[in-house]
């Protein structure tokens, strides 16, 4: 059940676009990992650019996407790699 509650997450969270290259966050390896544990869900992203101004925003999609799959309560999504990740992840993760 755990792998394929990670599949349906990665699938959920898939059609995310990065704005700038209208490619998926998927695709562009921005998520770097899901894990699940119970009803609960861990998503890390890391920006292609440490700067990345999108990054907030695609952060609250993927946690907004993640916790309307079935089996998933709580996503709590984790940005690494930018120079806002500790303001940005306390704000994604109230």
């Amino acid at each position: 059940m755990s792998e394929d509650l990670v599949n349906d997450i990665k699938n959920a969270i898939s059609i995310i676009n990065d704005p700038h290259m209208g490619i998926s966050i998927v695709e562009m390896g921005i998520v770097q990992n899901i894990t699940t544990n119970g009803n609960e869900a861990e998503i890390i992203l890391k920006p292609t650019n440490p700067g990345c101004m999108s990054i907030t925003r695609i952060a609250a999609d993927a946690k907004q996407l993640a916790e309307k799959v079935d089996g998933v309560e709580k996503a709590k999504v984790t940005v690494e790699g930018h120079a806002m990740a500790d303001a940005i992840n306390e704000m994604i993760n109230k």
